[in-house]
């Protein structure tokens, strides 16, 4: 092999270096520019769907917002409702009683009048006289006790009111006036934060008497009872048992209950709760 063949060797190895060389620069100019436009239409997709993703955040935040101020409206409507009811409760209340207290001094003229023109009634035998004249004493003395304790009441007096209403029942065991004077005797109670003891004395008084002259206050009395503790089975149970009763029909008791039990009957929680849970929480 000569020199020139050696030089031309030479030449034309570098020359392939040379070309290989070109390729692969091209090659990853190619590689590089694919690659870039991938990254280009990546970052574009991620751009698009960060914006639609903080789109529904901000959608979402929006709903998230609105039940939260309808859950407020709810509680704040729910907590008006139960104001109104308290009021109409007491302003029925005091109704009531400014009502029986009217129609108590009423019945006491009435009865006096009665009492005089017994006395003065002939009867034949001594012993059916003294009898007679007993009684009619035995009333006044019960009327008198009465009004004297139902004055204690509306005075604030409740323990002395009690005592008097007491010895008004003990004094007459059995009829009207002793039903009345148990009946105010569970006020006497329920204004001494004594609720128990005075469930336990109208309970007795309905079981006892439920045609009675104050079966159906009674009833109504033990419904607000359990109504306030926030058992509105039992409440439900007086209240029917109001509008079941013949002798309630033209009292206004009845009227009351058909109004409260509708409104326990057509409740509706718009977070699941029952009446009874909500009525509880109200309370906390």
């Amino acid at each position: 092999m000569n020199l020139k063949t050696v030089s031309l060797g030479v030449v034309l190895a570098a020359f392939m270096l040379s070309g290989c060389s070109s390729i692969t620069i091209l090659r990853t100019k190619e590689m590089k520019a694919v690659g870039d436009e991938v990254m280009a239409k990546d970052d574009s997709l991620y751009q698009a769907l960060s914006a639609e993703n903080a789109s529904l955040r901000a959608q979402l935040d929006s709903v998230r917002a609105q039940l939260e101020a309808a859950a407020v409206a709810q509680k704040r409507l729910q907590t008006d409702v139960t104001l109104l009811t308290k009021r109409f409760g007491d302003e029925s209340i005091r109704r009531d009683t400014r009502q029986e207290e009217i129609i108590y001094r009423l019945d006491l003229l009435l009865g006096k009048s009665d009492k005089i023109l017994a006395k003065k009634v002939v009867v034949s035998g001594n012993a059916a006289s003294t009898v007679m004249e007993a009684d009619a004493e035995k009333m006044v003395e019960a009327e008198t006790m009465f009004n004297t304790a139902h004055s204690d009441y509306h005075r604030g007096e409740y323990k002395i009111a009690y005592n008097g209403f007491k010895q008004v029942y003990e004094l007459m065991k059995t009829g009207e006036m002793a039903e009345s004077a148990l009946y105010w005797m569970s006020l006497c109670l329920i204004e001494a934060k004594q609720a128990e003891k005075a469930k336990t004395l109208l309970t007795n008084l309905v079981d006892s008497n439920p045609q009675g002259l104050k079966a159906c206050a009674s009833m109504f009395k033990l419904a607000t009872l359990y109504g306030n503790e926030c058992n509105l089975d039992r409440q439900k149970q007086y209240l029917q048992m109001i509008i079941s009763n013949n002798a309630c029909v033209s009292t206004p008791e009845l009227e009351q209950a058909a109004l409260i039990l509708q409104g326990l009957l057509d409740y509706k929680s718009t977070d699941g709760r029952s009446a009874e849970q909500a009525c509880r929480e109200q309370m906390r």
